[in-house]
């Protein structure tokens, strides 16, 4: 699986990433997730969350979600699996003009979390807050995940 970096994509998270953020979503993800495990890249000064899956969407082995968190309010929730699959939920400014996305929240759909500004839709994720933004995020993975199709991931009302 590979590595995320927000640079690469034409992003920028504004601020520093917020430790308690991070900590927040990580209790979040241990308890309500029972495929998953999530831990800080580094406890004293992270710079991601990494949440490793015992199982993926439609067939994929292993998966990981890597979350950034910022002062700011701004995250990034970067899904990839062992089959390739990327996809991205993030809420930041973005340098691209994307034509279906009028506020900061947008998705980045599979099979390649593609930021083409014809294929970033606006994202059905609209809260705020860092508990219920990953609790939007779990649903929506598990409703992905039952239903062995990536078609949904995007798809819900607000909140999901």
């Amino acid at each position: 699986m590979g590595e995320h970096s927000t640079t690469e994509e034409g992003h920028s998270l504004r601020g520093p990433i917020d430790r308690a953020a991070l900590l927040a979503i990580r209790e979040v993800f241990n308890t309500d997730e029972p495929l998953a495990t999530a831990e800080l890249d580094d406890y004293l000064d992270p710079k991601r969350l990494e949440v490793t899956y015992d199982d993926g969407l439609r067939g994929a082995d292993t998966a990981r979600i890597d979350v950034q968190w910022t002062t700011q309010n701004d995250y990034t929730f970067h899904y990839t699996d062992s089959r390739g699959v990327n996809l991205r939920w993030g809420k930041h400014p973005h340098n691209n003009d994307y034509v279906n996305v009028r506020g900061l929240e947008h998705y980045h759909s599979p099979p390649n979390a593609s930021s083409d500004p014809s294929e970033v839709e606006a994202s059905c994720i609209t809260q705020s807050p860092e508990k219920l933004v990953t609790r939007a995020v779990l649903k929506l993975w598990r409703v992905a995940y039952h239903a062995e199709s990536v078609s949904r991931l995007n798809a819900e009302s607000n909140p999901p």
